[in-house]
């Protein structure tokens, strides 16, 4: 068995596919049976009916203007050019319908597929990334209050997405922004202020900002502050009582965060700063050098930066003017008072994901509100003399909570817009995780709390946990009456040739190609939707092939392809932080 079949099944037959039709229709052309001709583009896919075999090939139909013959000519001159199949992974090909090549798979394929997937715990990690190092930065909510219901949909997907471009072969960060600087967190400090100043004084006797944070948690970091210090900021100056409750009360806010995220079993390498940037001089710098580059000018004692002229390649930048028209729109760097906007920060941000840490790709999950940065974020990525699509976002739509079919927007705990917390005080941490990656990003979902909550096979990751649950069963009862797996070595795997177990097979052959063409797409739904299909086949396959009552070697076999699903359910659950009952 090759290393790039034990770890790439499905990429390997289409490969070798692709190679056996090339090398046919070449000597077909050498031999005189087809005129000489440069070979078309043509694909080598799965069919919807495997009756029709395991792959089919559209070379014949593809080729046959370049061939000047008929399609059905074209494929019976290329099937009779084909070597022997004994070395190859097939047994037979047939021509069908106008001239569609079929390619069926050989007995020791399927078999050399479960080998390939006991044989490995890491069955289905490949090395398609080669290393590449990419960052990944998910959620990253602001630090001025609790996270809310958007924050558990884009943790679920980022973390899950760094886990599939990990088993891909990519080198991974996980990180977060800390917006800890910018106009919100002046906000952050100006309503502790005032909520500590009615603290002892009460709320009739201190307005509070009209812009302010209206939150509870505002209030119980003020009254936190208060017990700890006392009235001893009550008479100190506006400037000096809010930076000092700011100090107090960003920390315990952003350890907050973590530890709720760390309850979502989402652990980052990397909690990168804001204020560093600034505190560094990083943002200064980039302004100097999209200045030096020509990429700015100055109006209204403001800096500008030429957003207009950088963002076109990658999607209009439009604002709506005065009138209600949109055009398009330069962005403000640093303001007439000298301060910098967060757009400065954030090119300042990934300026130094690219040129001083070396990322070779960033991807950045932001909602779909976000969609009118993205131009403007990859264009000033050029203009600073980096390239802009080396940066790429994840738009993820909006969640719908609903319960009994009906929308819900309140918690039923603190009778308040739902939080980060509250569902997970609600709904099983695995059901959360694993229903927000059952969609594409890009879709929006309805996140069915009763489904949530269901111990039966309505919930898909009960549904898949009870696969592996039934697979630990099997094992613990044929232990009880004196049989265990004898190893793959010691297994007759080309004795499973019952449908259900071929079908089965052909799922598990296919599970690095799904992980490369998840982590291509972004797209960790994927996955989720595999394991689900892997446990319906499982359970088709229970119910159609005996395992206790087998005769001895084929009973074997069945046990080597029980162990196969355990492990890419195993490795499934694992990637995807969610837990492996072993009974249910």
């Amino acid at each position: 068995m090759t290393e790039i079949f034990s770890k790439n099944p499905r990429s390997a037959v289409m490969q070798q596919a692709h190679e056996l039709l090339v090398n046919a229709a070449t000597a077909a052309m050498e031999k005189g049976d087809l005129p000489q001709t440069e070979l078309p583009d043509f694909i080598v896919e799965i069919p919807a009916d495997n009756r029709n075999g395991d792959l089919a090939s559209n070379l014949a139909l593809a080729g046959a203007k370049a061939f000047r013959c008929a399609p059905r000519k074209v494929a019976d001159a290329i099937a009779a050019n084909l070597p022997d199949l004994s070395d190859t992974l097939f047994e037979k090909v047939e021509i069908a319908g106008p001239g569609f090549i079929n390619l069926f798979l050989s007995q020791s394929y399927f078999a050399d597929v479960v080998r390939a997937a006991v044989g490995s715990s890491q069955y289905g990690r490949t090395d398609f990334g080669k290393g590449g190092k990419i960052n990944v930065e998910f959620v990253s909510a602001n630090p001025t209050g609790p996270m809310h219901l958007g924050n558990a949909r884009g943790g679920a997907l980022g973390d899950c997405l760094a886990a599939v471009l990990d088993w891909a072969g990519y080198d991974v960060t996980r990180e977060f922004l800390i917006n800890d600087a910018g106009n919100q967190i002046v906000k952050f400090g100006k309503s502790l202020a005032a909520r500590y100043l009615q603290h002892f004084k009460g709320e009739d006797a201190v307005p509070f900002p009209e812009d302010g944070y209206q939150g509870e948690d505002i209030k119980v970091r003020a009254a936190q502050f208060a017990e700890e210090v006392g009235d001893r900021y009550v008479n100190a100056t506006a400037e000096e009582l809010q930076q000092t409750i700011t100090a107090f009360a960003l920390p315990k806010n952003v350890q907050g965060l973590r530890d709720d995220l760390g309850k979502y079993r989402i652990e980052y390498d990397v909690w990168f700063s804001e204020m560093a940037l600034h505190n560094s001089g990083a943002v200064k710098e980039v302004v100097d050098k999209l200045t030096a580059m020509g990429a700015t000018y100055e109006k209204d004692g403001a800096i500008w930066y030429r957003s207009s002229q950088y963002s076109a390649k990658y999607g209009v930048n439009k604002k709506k003017n005065d009138d209600g028209e949109e055009e398009e729109k330069d962005e403000v760097l640093v303001r007439a008072n000298g301060i910098p906007t967060y757009f400065a920060a954030d090119i300042a941000y990934h300026y130094n994901k690219f040129a001083v840490r070396g990322f070779d790709r960033a991807i950045d999950v932001w909602g779909a509100d976000h969609h009118g940065h993205v131009a403007r974020m990859k264009g000033a990525l050029d203009a600073i003399g980096l390239d802009g699509e080396k940066l790429d976002v994840v738009l993820m739509q909006l969640v719908r909570l609903v319960r009994d079919g009906e929308p819900v927007r309140m918690s039923k705990r603190t009778g308040k817009a739902i939080t980060l917390t509250d569902l997970l005080d609600e709904v099983p941490i695995d059901s959360a995780r694993f229903l927000f990656n059952m969609r594409e990003p890009s879709s929006q979902m309805e996140f069915d709390l009763d489904l949530a909550l269901k111990q039966d096979s309505e919930n898909p990751v009960y549904y898949v946990q009870y696969a592996h649950a039934r697979i630990c069963s099997i094992l613990k009862k044929m232990a009880e009456d004196g049989v265990a797996f004898e190893g793959i070595e010691n297994c007759r795997t080309e004795l499973l040739t019952d449908p259900a177990e071929r079908e089965l097979i052909r799922h598990i052959g296919s599970f690095a190609d799904e992980i490369i063409t998840a982590a291509k797409n972004y797209d960790p739904a994927r996955i989720t939707r595999y394991v689900v299909d892997l446990a319906t086949l499982y359970h088709k396959f229970y119910n159609a092939c005996r395992v206790r009552d087998a005769e001895p070697e084929l009973r074997q076999a069945r046990l080597a392809l029980c162990m196969a699903v355990k492990n890419i359910i195993c490795s499934v659950l694992s990637m995807f932080k969610i837990t492996i009952p072993e009974t249910m």
